[in-house]
Formats: C-alpha cells, sequence, structure tokens
C-alpha cells in the first residue's frame, strides 16, 4: 500500500486553525471525531480547494460524517461556523428562550440547539479570530432556574435535549427500575403455612410410616415471572425516541431483582431485527453499538404490519411463552394495508399477557388518533401511554403494577366512536 504524501500545511494557517476548531466543535456535538479526521479534512481540503462553499461543505461532510445521524448536526455546525458572519449572536438568541411554531421542524431545532452548544463551550478561551460586529458589546443571560436540572429534564422531550442533556438523561434512565409482580401457577411449593394442602407429599409420607397420615403437608403457589418483549421503532420518525428507550431497556435487561424472567429486544423498521443477545453486553454503548450493526434500517421507513408479521410468524412462539408483556414503542406511522396490520395486531394481543404501547406523539396537548395506523393499531392494545421523555417511562412502572392500567385508550377511543 502506497504511503501517504507528507502533510503541507496551507499557506493560510487560519484555515488550518479554523478546521481544527470547528473539528472540535463538531466532537462536542456528539460527532466522533480524532486527530486522526482533523488530518484527513485537511488534506481534502488541500486536494479539493475552498473557493466553492458546495464543495468545500461536502469535502467536510465526507471526512467528518460517518452516521446517518450526525448529518443534521454537521449541517447546523457548519453553517453557524462557517456561513453567517455573526454566528456568536445567532448562537446566544438560540440558547435564550423563544417561542416556536409547532408546524417547525423538531429535529432541526434540536441539531441547531446541540451545535449552539457546542460553538459556546470554551468560545472565550481560545476562539480563531473571526470578523464580527459589536465587538465590545456583553451580553449576560440569567440561567436561574425554578427547578433542579434533572427535575426539568424528567419532563423534557428527548428530540428536544442538547448533548449534555441527553447524556445527563443516559445516566438518569440507567437508574430506573421496571419492576414486575409474579404471576401465580397452579404449581405449587412446600410451605407449612401453606393454603391448600399438598397430598401427593402427604401420601408419600404416610407410605413411609405404615399408612397412617401423621401431618398434612401443605403447599403454596410456586411465583412464576413473565417475559418481557420489547418491540421498538428505529425509523426516521422515531430515531430520538428510540435511541433512549434502548437505554431504558438494556438497563432493565441488566437489573438484578427486578424480577422479570428474560428480556427480549426487537427493532424494526423495513425489517425486524432481534438484538436480544446485544443487550446481555454490561456495557450499554458496546451493546447499542452491537445493536446499530446489527440493524441496518436505522432511520429508514416503517412497516409495521410487514415487521409484526415476522414476529408473530417466527419469534412469537420463541418468546411469548408464559404470559409475556409486551412493550411496543412505535408513533404508529404506517401507510401499509390497515386490514393487515389490524390482523397482526390481533395475534400479538392474544398472545401477550398484557400490550402496552407507547407513542411519543401522546407529547402533543390534545393528540387525536387521526393518522389510519394509529386508528387501526389502538383497539388491539391492552394499555396507549406516552413514551417521550424520562417522566413517561417512570410513570411506566406503575401501569405495569396496575392490571386494569389503559391509560389513555379509553379516552382515544371515545373520540373514534
Amino acid at each position: 500500500m502506497a504511503e501517504l504524501a507528507p502533510l503541507e500545511i496551507p499557506d493560510n494557517p487560519r484555515l488550518t486553525q479554523n478546521l481544527t476548531y470547528f473539528a472540535r466543535a463538531l466532537r462536542k456535538a456528539g460527532l466522533p471525531i480524532g486527530p486522526g479526521r482533523v488530518i484527513d479534512a485537511i488534506r481534502a481540503v488541500e486536494a479539493a480547494g475552498f473557493t466553492d462553499k458546495r464543495d468545500f461543505y461536502w469535502t467536510l461532510h465526507a471526512c467528518f460524517v460517518s452516521r446517518p445521524e450526525h448529518r443534521a448536526v454537521f449541517a447546523q455546525v457548519f453553517r453557524l461556523y462557517w456561513r453567517d458572519p455573526r454566528y456568536l449572536e445567532h448562537m446566544m438568541a438560540m440558547m435564550l428562550p423563544a417561542i416556536r411554531g409547532a408546524q417547525e421542524d423538531r429535529t432541526a431545532q434540536a441539531a441547531e440547539k446541540r451545535a449552539a452548544e457546542a460553538l459556546l463551550d470554551g468560545v472565550d478561551r481560545d476562539l480563531p479570530e473571526i470578523e464580527r460586529e459589536d465587538e465590545g458589546s456583553e451580553i449576560e443571560i440569567d440561567a436561574s432556574l425554578t427547578m433542579s436540572s434533572e427535575e426539568r429534564l424528567r419532563s423534557l422531550d428527548f428530540e428536544q435535549m442538547s448533548t449534555a442533556e441527553i447524556a445527563q438523561a443516559k445516566r438518569m434512565l440507567a437508574r430506573l427500575e421496571l419492576p414486575v409482580k409474579p404471576i401465580p401457577s397452579r404449581r405449587g411449593r412446600a410451605d407449612i403455612h401453606g393454603a391448600r394442602a399438598d397430598w401427593k407429599r402427604t401420601l408419600r409420607s404416610a407410605m413411609r410410616q405404615g399408612g397412617d397420615i401423621r401431618t398434612l403437608a401443605r403447599q403454596s403457589p410456586r411465583p412464576r415471572w413473565p417475559n418481557l418483549v420489547v418491540i421498538c421503532d428505529i425509523s426516521g420518525s422515531m430515531s430520538q425516541y428510540s435511541r433512549m428507550v434502548l437505554h431504558f431497556l438494556h438497563a432493565v435487561a441488566n437489573e438484578k431483582g427486578a424480577g422479570w424472567a428474560k428480556v427480549h429486544g426487537f427493532t424494526f423498521g423495513t425489517r425486524l431485527t432481534n438484538i436480544t443477545r446485544h443487550l446481555a453486553t454490561r456495557d450499554v454503548d458496546a451493546a447499542l453499538a452491537a445493536a446499530g450493526a446489527e440493524a441496518q434500517d436505522w432511520e429508514g421507513g416503517t412497516r409495521i404490519g410487514e415487521c409484526l408479521h415476522a414476529f408473530n410468524r417466527d419469534w412469537s412462539r420463541r418468546v411469548m411463552g408464559q404470559g409475556a408483556v409486551v412493550l411496543l414503542i412505535t408513533d404508529g406511522l404506517d401507510r401499509g394495508d390497515p386490514q393487515a396490520l389490524a390482523h397482526e395486531m390481533q395475534r400479538l394481543h392474544l398472545s401477550a399477557r398484557r400490550l402496552i404501547w407507547l407513542n411519543p406523539l401522546m407529547r402533543w396537548q390534545g393528540f387525536a388518533p387521526k393518522a389510519q395506523g394509529i386508528r387501526t393499531m389502538l383497539p388491539h392494545v391492552d394499555s396507549f401511554r406516552a413514551g417521550h421523555s424520562i417522566a413517561s417511562l417512570e410513570e411506566l412502572a406503575d401501569a405495569l403494577s396496575r392490571p386494569d392500567d389503559v391509560g389513555e385508550k379509553a379516552r382515544l377511543m371515545a373520540t373514534l366512536t
């Protein structure tokens, strides 16, 4: 393999300095960028030139972006750093509270917030010399909060979290518990205080003592723990929510004493993927990286009916025995055949002890089941709940302890009639 030519620094050292700082901002915004990629970017810019903005953008994009979910963040950091001459003022405005219309793209807002945070971090220490107006003006921001950061994060939408907030939310999710009560079984175990007689053991004892029954053996029901089966949508509209839910699922799968017999995890977008074995990895980052490599349809389309058909056909009998509890995490935005979707949802419902649907669209006040997919799926679930924040996942634990919990299903079903 031919060796690379020695790195030649461009004539203008300011460009190298700005490229280095730009890479540092991307890394703070969550992109995995090391020194090697910075050197590659300098080589690429040296070879391609930087007179054309579009060519310059895609040259750096090729060097720094390796995952689809990083594209929006890269675009915002690039726009703020290279295109806007007053980018500092723009970033400050992004960090201040603002009233935004409900129709704005929430993914773009989250990416802008992460980009602004990344570029503001350390801006006073080693910011490259960039011409900007009102250099002598001083901006003061009152960042006082009326509640603790954790309390605020509990109700914050996953999609609207910054990089630092996402990291803190993941630590909070790792501490959450999802306990479950045992299922009464017809099988018994020896118990001197048991409520029912154990005739087999009583007669065996009598046979050893000449046929006389001297003591009556007693037994109590043997506790049986159900399986937890999580089927998580990883399509483009569910990307940020599914990542946070999978962090929570990893914590539940590795929690000792929670009571679940086994935790099974499945992801789906355009196809179904079993990620159960990856959840057994103790390190959460390694587990989710392996799960992401296994599932090739991250941030793709959605085929809910086809993926549920694959689950019912290939996995239902293997993982749904002993009265499994099923968590279905999806927004229900499906454009497939509604009759096929209804049939697969009915099969899933009949196979599960309880089927709980977590939908992040419940974050909207006044949510109504107007989409065809949601209207089709809703009648076939036991409980319909929100799944967009830490608080909603905490409420899930309470819902599991109440067998009669239906969440918002009753209210929404009334709107369908």
